[in-house]
């Protein structure tokens, strides 16, 4: 059975378009098998020593303490998928696309799901580094 996401009665445009983003993002998160890549890396490489912040349209994926705080920011903006990396030259090929800030991954790259595994490990072995807060 096909169910709409509920709206709230008297829910703002601006709350629907939101609600919208949550729905999209759950999809595409849920289509791309990628919560399971993500949980698969904290099991097996991080012995279950990672954990996830989520947010409306994006997961945050941390490990580490200290000096050695590593993550993984990964958003989904309308239908593509992006991880935030540290800002860098662009590539000059386009698999994915690369802005200079996040790889970027349309539907036609996320759908395959062994690209987007290798892609995933890839961003594993070279994480963003956090800088310590002190």
């Amino acid at each position: 059975m096909n169910q709409e996401p509920e709206t709230l009665p008297n829910a703002s445009p601006l709350e629907e378009h939101s609600q919208q983003q949550r729905e999209n993002a759950k999809r595409i998160f849920r289509v791309s098998g990628l919560p399971e890549m993500l949980q698969s890396i904290n099991t097996t490489e991080l012995k279950g020593r990672g954990h996830f912040e989520e947010y409306d349209t994006m997961v945050l994926f941390r490990w580490g303490t200290g000096y050695t705080r590593r993550h993984m920011w990964i958003e989904v903006v309308e239908e593509n998928i992006r991880f935030r990396l540290l800002p860098h030259l662009k590539h000059k090929h386009e698999v994915p696309i690369c802005d200079g800030e996040y790889h970027i991954f349309t539907p036609q790259m996320w759908q395959q799901r062994d690209f987007l595994q290798a892609e995933l490990k890839k961003y594993y072995d070279r994480p963003v580094h956090e800088t310590s807060v002190d």
